[in-house]
């Protein structure tokens, strides 16, 4: 029996569109450079040591900035945080999301926002390139916890939000 064709970029969209993800915002610095943008893409790999994985799209200006650093910080966004998502997935100049922004660093000098669940820093300990993203775990040498708050969701394209611990407000979306 022949393999199935692989769906079209759409379909497979549409179809990860049904597994619900966190938002959270990937942050760097070097020299003068902070840099930062939204990702879904993010999960723990390991406890020991305390390890994370993030997938960041090949041209994105945060890329630069971390291979110069071998460094990159992860907030997670609460409920209410909708607009910091927002504000780092526009394609602008990092300067422009930095700006009149409320964060602070992190021992490293990483960029964490303030007022989110938590955030981390890690220094990168391997890069995978595959297809139109890069890879890269990071070993989690800080980590600060935020405010007790529920999380930002994205569910079927688009923001969710939980409204209690166990009641969450998910889009209907396409099926």
């Amino acid at each position: 029996m022949a393999p199935a064709s692989a769906p079209s970029p759409e379909e497979f969209r549409r179809l990860m569109g049904r597994w619900a993800t966190g938002v959270s915002v990937v942050t760097a610095h070097e020299g003068r450079d902070d840099a930062g943008l939204t990702v879904n893409g993010f999960l723990s790999v390991s406890l020991a040591p305390p390890s994370v994985l993030v997938s960041l799209a090949r041209d994105v200006d945060t890329l630069p900035v971390i291979a110069r650093s071998g460094r990159f910080g992860v907030s997670l966004l609460a409920a209410d945080q909708r607009a910091l998502s927002e504000r780092f997935a526009r394609n602008e100049p990092s300067e422009a999301k930095f700006r009149e922004l409320a964060f602070h660093r992190a021992p490293g000098g990483t960029p964490l926002l303030d007022g989110t669940l938590g955030g981390l820093e890690c220094q990168v300990a391997a890069r995978w390139a595959v297809s139109d993203h890069i890879l890269l775990v990071g070993e989690v040498d800080h980590q600060e916890t935020g405010r007790d708050g529920l999380p930002l969701l994205f569910f079927r394209s688009a923001y969710s939000e939980a409204e209690a611990p166990d009641r969450l407000r998910l889009p209907a979306g396409r099926r």
